[in-house]
């Protein structure tokens, strides 16, 4: 479906859960006030929900929390979203720790790729960030899924207490495993407000610093946003760059969120949107309606230059 600027809006990030197994310090270091289970969309809910905007153009969905794989039954959603006629691709972020446990279940269901987050790989710097993570669960988690047909890139995320040595050690490790790699700017989202530092521009001097020249490319690697580079002669893999504040990318955004209780926003940065669980209640055009009418009210760009989003990343869908 196209928006009112002319953008083609074709993915959805769908919000299973607020609920996460780890407690980041940059996104709820001290918990949340968890949604009571009764309020959050059901899985039927949010199949009828994909089926509806499948017949609108939007074919691809990425399924993600808090934590998605803390959510009972979360293999069935997936397996559920590839069988819509009409879907093209369903995919996951996650944070690792619960991967290999549901690998086997996540493969025969279907999955296309998963995104890992990835925010240092030495075991204490790791524990302190997570709020108590197990950095070698999650890689090798990684590991294994790396062995499978599914896609595997890592995600990192560059905040103030992001240093040279983890940026390093990361670019290190998907050298040594050939996979591909996103560093994400932290957005002025919640306790993300805290945590903004080290951009970029910053990110890639210590890696021409370490590895090499970065040279664009023009490899889109998902659905996201990020500019892609390779290092020096190496084609093993592709390091990705996504920043909200330094490069703005609203004139090719295509996507909407569904939070986990059902509210469809059309942008990160702002609050409003359309709550779908009345529409749920009703026709399968009713429904397309509501989320057509929430894409055409898309807003032409982000506002995070100019003001903060309360809210919390996980109560927004990752």
């Amino acid at each position: 479906m196209i928006d009112s600027f002319g953008r083609k809006i074709e993915y959805m990030r769908i919000s299973v859960t607020d609920r996460c197994n780890l407690r980041c310090r940059y996104c709820m270091p001290n918990g949340i006030e968890k949604i009571p289970m009764s309020k959050l969309l059901t899985y039927e809910e949010i199949l009828k929900t994909a089926e509806a905007g499948t017949e609108l153009g939007i074919n691809r969905f990425k399924v993600t929390g808090g934590e998605p794989l803390v959510r009972r039954g979360v293999v069935s959603l997936i397996k559920g979203l590839k069988d819509i006629p009409g879907t093209e691709q369903v995919t996951m972020t996650t944070n690792g720790e619960l991967l290999g446990e549901y690998l086997e279940g996540l493969l025969d269901a279907g999955l296309d790729a998963v995104n890992v987050s990835l925010d240092s790989i030495d075991p204490e710097r790791y524990r302190e960030i997570t709020g108590g993570g197990d950095i070698d669960k999650v890689l090798k988690s990684i590991e294994a899924a790396s062995e499978t047909d599914l896609k595997v890139k890592l995600n990192s995320v560059l905040h103030k207490d992001t240093g040279r040595k983890d940026i390093i050690d990361i670019v290190s490790y998907s050298l040594n495993h050939s996979l591909d790699l996103r560093f994400i700017e932290m957005m002025p989202i919640g306790f993300g407000v805290f945590w903004q530092g080290m951009d970029i521009a910053q990110a890639k001097n210590i890696i021409e610093d370490e590895f090499g020249t970065l040279k664009p490319t023009e490899d889109k690697l998902g659905n996201g946003p990020a500019k892609y580079y390779s290092i020096g002669n190496n084609d093993r893999i592709r390091i990705g760059f996504i920043g909200a504040l330094s490069g703005m990318f609203c004139e090719n955004c295509n996507r909407v969120r569904l939070s986990s209780q059902g509210m469809l926003r059309p942008c990160l940065c702002y609050p409003e949107g359309t709550d779908l669980k009345p529409y749920l209640k009703g026709d399968r055009d009713g429904l397309k309606e509501a989320i057509r009418s929430t894409v055409l009210g898309k807003p032409e760009r982000h506002c995070f230059s100019e003001k903060a989003t309360p809210d919390n990343m996980i109560s927004i869908g990752g």
